[in-house]
């Protein structure tokens, strides 16, 4: 008979693999490949992911990583900016390049049939031959496929191959490793050698060994790749999963090692980042976020704000201000919880002041939006 697992051991399941509940004495490349990678739209993110999550987290040890190409910035899940292990990179662009390759050429922008693969794929190498000698801004990259095949509607040829080309962004001096004026270098070893089909099956036990037990839609959702081939790449995977029913019948996918707490396991209060993959990762939402403040959480442009986790689920917005940590809460929120944030509070100002201390103050239209009382918690 296949086990039924509640909605609190789900939500305890994904802190504990997210190391949420205990933080974890890992080095940053292990950390990141065991979380299925960092969302890392915005380049201070996955240093406060880690963070959050590991114990005496150095940010240089991240910095070094991202020098010497143990981790890598690419566009990953959802076509959207994260960190990956070298490791891990391959299967990942080999998941989803094919996908993101058609949902791209099928954009009204690119016209239907007007171009043919393999003028694609001479522009994709050539992009990536380009960038091998030493880093290439946009404006270069585009300039030199337009040498190659001449203006392509408004954005450039540039654009039109992107996200699917097998290129990383190239680390740089600013304060977090990545500036938001990026430039592109080729891996030091093109990504090639797995099939798709290999490579869904690597990026699903990843997934699940992140965040399972979880099913079908959820993996779906966190990557935004269609749902024939990613059911595909379940059923192949059936016989060495453990399979679960939630209490609404759902059937749920696990690694078989995967750890499930207690739903009654303390949680403590912790920051999360903007953009994080905890929030991003189910097709159910409120796993983590709790259905009446999902909108303010995930705004309508896809924006995600930094949130407070409190007993395991968002209690929260904050920002920085002035050398503290501006809270806006959903709810009340016992005195242990202000006491743990006020901690937590401290050593995120002491990580943040000396590389970005105004961190995310560029999105405080949403901040703004947001109706509820600032608590200020001094750094």
């Amino acid at each position: 008979m296949t086990e039924t697992v509640s909605d609190e051991q789900l939500n305890r399941a994904t802190l504990a693999r997210q190391l949420l509940l205990h933080r974890a004495k890992l080095d940053p490349v292990t950390a990141v490949s065991r979380l299925c990678a960092l969302q890392a739209q915005e380049p201070a993110s996955p240093y406060l992911a880690l963070w959050t999550r590991l114990a005496d987290f150095d940010p240089r040890l991240l910095d070094e990583a991202i020098r010497t190409g143990e981790i890598v910035k690419t566009t990953a899940m959802r076509v959207t900016l994260h960190l990956l292990t070298a490791e891990d990179y391959p299967a990942f662009w080999a998941a989803h390049a094919d996908y993101i390759r058609r949902a791209r050429t099928g954009m009204p922008r690119f016209p239907a049939g007007a171009v043919p693969r393999e003028q694609v794929d001479h522009l994709v190498a050539s992009a990536v031959a380009f960038a091998t000698a030493e880093p290439r801004s946009n404006a270069e990259m585009r300039a030199h496929l337009e040498g190659l095949a001449g203006a392509f509607v408004d954005q450039g040829w540039w654009w039109a191959v992107r996200p699917f080309a097998p290129v990383l962004r190239a680390p740089d001096d600013e304060p977090w490793m990545y500036s938001r004026r990026p430039s592109y270098v080729a891996p030091s070893t093109a990504p090639f050698g797995l099939n798709t089909d290999k490579a869904l099956e690597c990026v699903v036990l990843s997934y699940l060994a992140a965040f399972g037990p979880a099913t079908l839609a959820d993996i779906a959702q966190f990557t935004k790749h269609a749902r024939a081939p990613m059911r595909a790449a379940f059923e192949r995977l059936r016989p060495e999963l453990r399979i679960f029913e939630n209490t609404s019948g759902q059937e749920l996918f696990d690694v078989p090692d995967g750890v499930i707490p207690a739903g009654e396991t303390p949680a403590p209060a912790r920051f999360l980042p903007m953009w994080d993959s905890v929030l991003l990762a189910y097709a159910g939402r409120s796993r983590i976020i709790p259905a009446d403040v999902r909108t303010q959480v995930i705004r309508q442009n896809g924006d995600v704000l930094p949130t407070v986790l409190v007993d395991g689920s968002v209690a929260g917005v904050w920002l920085p201000a002035d050398g503290a940590i501006q809270v806006k809460a959903f709810r009340p929120l016992p005195e242990q919880a202000w006491d743990e944030l006020a901690a937590e509070a401290t050593a995120l100002t002491a990580l943040i002041a000396p590389r970005e201390p105004g961190v995310y103050r560029r999105y405080t239209r949403w901040w703004d939006a947001v109706p509820a009382e600032i608590v200020t918690l001094p750094g």
